[in-house]
């Protein structure tokens, strides 16, 4: 059990050991699926059949004029090419809305189907099972820290001292923390969402896909793993974009707050860009939280600079109490459990 005030911060680093697509494989696989100009050579993909007919739809629900909502995918396409990420792309031309439908919807057609294909199954193979097999997985870690010493009458407190803030799209969080109460606790899966619906503390910055059918709120679902859900276009306005996050001043004084009252702050698959690190801090810390970092793919040059931010952001004097490593995220939350339990 989590016993000690944390927030838990999560990138795209942690989707990627869950085979989900990192920022730029997303960036990549959006970038050569806008590119219609391929059709007339017969060499179009499943992908970009799909997104024409989605921006073909899209026009319609608009009433827009379909050559020119193709002129904003091809433009995204473009972009692509020099961006870092999509939704750096998209933020670049948040002049244009169709430009930004095109790219949110492209989002979302990638998050649905990369859930689909991740290792997180819809439904466990075995009742009561965990809808992902084996122990190697960040979310098995996850899971353990949160239901280790907690007893069947408490389970409820479980989720307490814990909040997330997590930067990616997709729901595989939401998804598996239900099952991990089950497996645990032998309740129902009906009565583990609940908990989670009601007691987690998640914030996606940017959005996801949309809520789960079992969670709470307002808003369209769509049920994880659906390749190709009826309300896509609907799904696509879930997703927010850097400026729209940063006008959303509750949003970002919620999370700020997280980051505020954490006693320790953990980075799992954590990238550090610097608009990202933006929306966590605006002033440097007071109270000096532990923090632990992965750092995982950094080079020396870049590791010396998170460094350097995080010290400066997170108003760190002892060095004892930040804690990095360069390790996948599953090995990190194993290595630091005893830590992360205290």
């Amino acid at each position: 059990m989590i016993r000690t005030k944390t927030t838990l911060i999560v990138g795209a680093g942690a989707s990627v050991e869950l085979q989900l697509p990192s920022g730029a494989e997303l960036l990549t696989r959006i970038g050569q699926s806008y590119d219609f100009s391929r059709f007339d050579a017969g060499l179009q993909t499943r992908d970009s059949l799909l997104l024409a007919q989605y921006v073909a739809k899209m026009a319609q629900r608009l009433g827009k004029n379909e050559a020119a909502v193709r002129a904003a995918a091809e433009r995204i396409r473009i972009a692509c090419k020099l961006g870092r990420s999509i939704d750096g792309v998209i933020d670049q031309h948040d002049n244009d809305n169709l430009i930004v439908a095109c790219g949110k919807l492209a989002i979302a057609h990638f998050i649905c189907q990369a859930e689909a294909k991740s290792i997180l199954r819809q439904t466990p193979r075995i009742e009561g099972d965990l809808p992902v097999q084996g122990e190697d997985n960040w979310l098995y870690q996850l899971g353990q820290l949160v239901t280790s010493g907690v007893s069947r009458s408490r389970v409820d407190r479980c989720l307490d001292d814990l909040s997330i803030i997590c930067f990616n799209y997709d729901r595989s969080i939401e998804h598996f923390l239900p099952h991990a109460l089950v497996m645990a606790f032998g309740m129902q899966l009906k009565e583990a969402q609940q908990i989670v619906g009601a007691k987690l503390n998640i914030i996606h910055p940017y959005g996801t896909i949309g809520r789960l059918p079992w969670q709470p709120g307002e808003g369209p679902d769509v049920e994880w793993g659906t390749e190709q859900p009826w309300n896509i276009h609907n799904l696509a306005q879930n997703i927010r974009t850097t400026t729209e996050q940063m006008r959303d001043q509750q949003q970002t004084m919620a999370i700020r707050s997280n980051m505020s009252s954490a006693k320790r702050i953990v980075f799992l698959g954590f990238g550090y860009h610097p608009q990202n690190i933006e929306i966590l801090v605006d002033y440097s810390l007071s109270h000096e939280p532990e923090v632990v970092a992965s750092v995982m793919g950094l080079g020396q040059a870049n590791l010396g600079s998170v460094i350097r931010v995080l010290k400066r952001k997170i108003g760190l004097e002892n060095d004892e109490f930040l804690m990095i490593k360069n390790t996948r995220c599953a090995d990190m939350l194993r290595d630091f459990s005893l830590l992360l339990e205290s």
